[in-house]
């Protein structure tokens, strides 16, 4: 009877540290407007952008540290930040601020704030940057998006970044689908950091996206990872 008792009494326990580990984590992973919140009421908290200076340097959070997560640097550098007080950090669509915030908390800090989906979604919800560059471009229009939509053929237009992996892995079939279909299909690639103005009026807030257009009108649209079977079936 005891030793039974003794089971229970561990199992409530570890279901216990394990719900108050999660309900912990998602307290402090936070949507693009909490994460605002957060921000406004704590300004003198340190905001950690965890993307490489590329990244950083096409825009960032107001205020924020360019400390990169897959930089030789990035331990040294989090030493020099007080443990105590909170940290706000993020990337692009959150999986290196993730990261980050682990280690950050496995090493002793205290409060860790991590923004959900990145600055992708801080984007997406029109909210304030800045950018170390002194003479941003704004890059393509959205009268100069539209003139390329005027095609006989299917216009195919893939929205990616360079640092984005699974853009990386579509590129080259996306080459090989604009050779072979040619006479049919025009593809197209936008580079979503050289044209942030237009990525926020199109409301998009993740990488890749694929848009396929016949005569100006939108027909098929896919966000995420996609095989080239699965493209090549929309293109005829």
């Amino acid at each position: 009877m005891k030793q039974l008792f003794s089971i229970a009494l561990v199992a409530f326990l570890f279901s216990s540290c394990t719900n108050g580990q999660s309900n912990s984590n998602a307290s402090t992973n936070l949507s693009a407007t909490e994460f605002a919140k957060k921000i406004s009421e704590q300004p003198t908290a340190t905001i950690l952008d965890v993307r490489t200076p590329g990244e950083f340097s096409k825009g960032h959070l107001v205020n924020a540290k360019n400390y990169d997560w897959n930089g030789e640097e990035f331990e040294t550098q989090i030493k020099s930040l007080d443990k105590s007080k909170p940290i706000f950090v993020y990337c692009l669509s959150g999986s290196r601020s993730a990261a980050a915030a682990k280690q950050m908390r496995s090493e002793g800090f205290k409060t860790v704030y991590e923004l959900k989906g990145g600055i992708l979604k801080w984007r997406g919800a029109n909210l304030p940057e800045t950018t170390v560059e002194t003479a941003a471009t704004n890059g393509m229009s959205k009268q100069q998006f539209d003139s390329l939509l005027l095609s006989d053929k299917l216009v195919l237009i893939d929205f990616y970044a360079d640092w984005c992996e699974p853009c990386i892995k579509m590129k080259p079939y996306l080459a090989e689908i604009s050779k072979e279909m040619a006479n049919s299909v025009s593809v197209i690639r936008i580079n979503a950091d050289d044209n942030k103005e237009l990525f926020k009026e199109l409301k998009f807030d993740a990488l890749p996206i694929l848009q396929l257009y016949r005569n100006k009108a939108l027909i098929w649209s896919n966000t995420g990872y996609i095989t080239k079977e699965e493209v090549v079936k929309h293109l005829h």
